[in-house]
């Protein structure tokens, strides 16, 4: 078997897996546990489907760090439900979800799965630090297109786009990057910036959208080769040149924001996929018989085997 490690962008899968099943879908004290056993499915089909021999889940130990926020305050706000000084934000999370989490860490925890958090950093800075530092080909799993900017077909390095359903998996390889955005995945973050994501609080340069974000980039190669040309007065219409102008305090910022660490310090992970023996798996039972995770848990024990 070929090694490979996958990335989990956890928070993106589980909230998918509540919204994918019923939440009438409970243990036996009544407490919602859709997210917990669509979770358990997703990894066992990733893990049947892709074969990796590593295997990590990301945290999103901090999902809006505040040193984003200082750079573009309207970073994520629109998901605040509390501000909370000195300390990570509270994010807008359905209480149905939000009491499944713990139990989620549990589960994986439970199974021998690797989970990995950052203080001050969100779960795309530690995919990011593990998929550039990765000495084997990397999945990344995830329902982002940030995410994009980490692809790199020279070190085989794809993102398993989950946003059409885990039914209709895509394979996003530069490839595929440049065919749906026309820029290569190593432009992709500077496309983003410019573009800019409503979901994330980024305004983008107004009156730039993909199709003038991708044709700048074709001809100036990042962003700093088109903020030079907008200064020189060079290879763009007045119009456009204003644009950048009127953008000019949020593109010192944005590129910052937009993209992904690749340079945390993580500590020594133990990333191999596990391979529950018969304690582990007895164990992984009696989690499941607690929590009412049937089949789900029976699948990923099977997957993992």
């Amino acid at each position: 078997m070929t090694s490979r490690l996958m990335l989990l962008d956890t928070a993106s899968l589980y909230f998918r897996a509540f919204y994918g099943v019923p939440d009438t879908v409970r243990s036996a004290d009544g407490t919602p546990v859709n997210a917990v056993r669509g979770l358990l499915d997703i990894i066992a089909k990733l893990v049947t489907a892709y074969e990796p021999t590593h295997l990590v889940a990301c945290w999103d130990d901090d999902w809006r760090p505040q040193w984003r926020v200082d750079l573009i305050p309207s970073y994520k706000a629109h998901r605040v439900v509390e501000v909370v000084s000195g300390g990570a934000d509270v994010e807008e999370v359905p209480d149905p979800l939000e009491v499944q989490v713990p139990v989620i860490r549990e589960a994986l925890a439970t199974l021998g799965i690797a989970t990995v958090g950052a203080a001050r950093h969100e779960a795309d800075d530690v995919i990011g630090t593990l998929a550039t530092r990765a000495t084997r080909p990397v999945d990344i799993v995830t329902g982002d297109r940030d995410l994009f900017q980490l692809v790199d077909d020279e070190r085989d390095v794809r993102v398993i786009y989950t946003a059409r359903g885990m039914s209709n998996l895509e394979v996003v390889t530069d490839e595929v990057v440049v065919a749906k955005y026309g820029v290569h995945a190593a432009q992709y973050a500077d496309f983003a910036t410019m573009r800019g994501d409503a979901s994330d609080g980024l305004p983008g340069v107004k009156g730039v959208g993909e199709k003038t974000a991708a044709t700048l980039l074709a001809a100036h190669g990042d962003l700093t080769g088109i903020r030079a040309a907008a200064e020189a007065g060079e290879g763009m219409s007045a119009g456009v040149r204003a644009k950048f102008a009127a953008a000019a305090d949020y593109l010192d910022v944005a590129p910052k924001v937009v993209a992904v660490a690749t340079d945390l310090d993580l500590g020594e992970i133990d990333a191999a996929l596990p391979r529950p023996d018969e304690t582990a798996t007895a164990r992984a039972r009696d989690f499941a018989g607690r929590w009412s995770l049937g089949t789900s848990m029976d699948r990923v024990l099977a997957a993992l085997a």
